[in-house]
């Protein structure tokens, strides 16, 4: 019993054209047969890194001080757009809001632009406020909702990017519907905001 196991293992491994000989008849040969002359090893798959991301994924191609470096694969010799991304958590610990960043086609007033994403359960009418270090607030309405959150988009003008390179934080606050006289304020780090900023892709529209 053992040596006709090993005998029907080795014939899987055998060459298609060495088995085709033993044959009374030979078969209509496929078309997607191996090249002739080809090898055992040649019709092996050795596998691939299951992890790596796939073309079209978004994946995380570095972090740089408290900023992700977010990119989309893609095809091999064509340039990956990339933005930076920050995930912002309340004063216990728990993940609030999201930002990510990216840099805008010169000639226009914003230099970069911002994605900030809050809670369904904000107050909308409130908006959102930024600043940074403790200086002027600026205030910027929500854009739309879905089933992940409420959006902002945010343009950034010249100055505002130069204080987040030279800022070690920027405050955010969000106002919850549920509780319109309270205030919900988020830590934004600026560490590693300008390398960050200078790897980011210009958006294309």
């Amino acid at each position: 019993m053992r040596t006709s196991l090993i005998a029907l293992s080795m014939a899987c491994l055998m060459p298609i054209s060495v088995m085709a000989q033993d044959a009374d008849t030979t078969p209509e040969e496929p078309t997607d047969a191996p090249n002739v002359g080809s090898t055992i090893e040649d019709q092996l798959s050795l596998g691939e890194d299951a992890s790596a991301p796939q073309v079209g994924q978004t994946y995380t191609a570095e972090t740089i001080g408290d900023w992700e470096l977010r990119c989309i694969k893609a095809e091999e010799g064509q340039e990956e757009p990339c933005q930076m991304y920050q995930l912002m958590k309340d004063d216990e610990g728990t993940p609030v809001a999201e930002i990510s960043i990216f840099r805008l086609p010169e000639g226009g007033r914003a230099v970069a632009g911002a994605t900030i994403i809050v809670p369904l359960e904000t107050s909308l009418p409130q908006q959102l406020t930024m600043e940074v270090d403790g200086g002027q607030a600026r205030r910027y309405p929500y854009a739309f909702c879905n089933p992940i959150g409420c959006y902002s988009r945010v343009g950034l003008v010249a100055d505002e990017v130069a204080q987040f390179r030279r800022g070690a934080n920027a405050k955010l606050t969000i106002v919850p519907a549920l509780a319109p006289d309270q205030q919900v304020e988020l830590n934004m780090s600026l560490s590693g905001f300008t390398a960050a900023f200078d790897k980011t892709s210009v958006a294309q529209f």
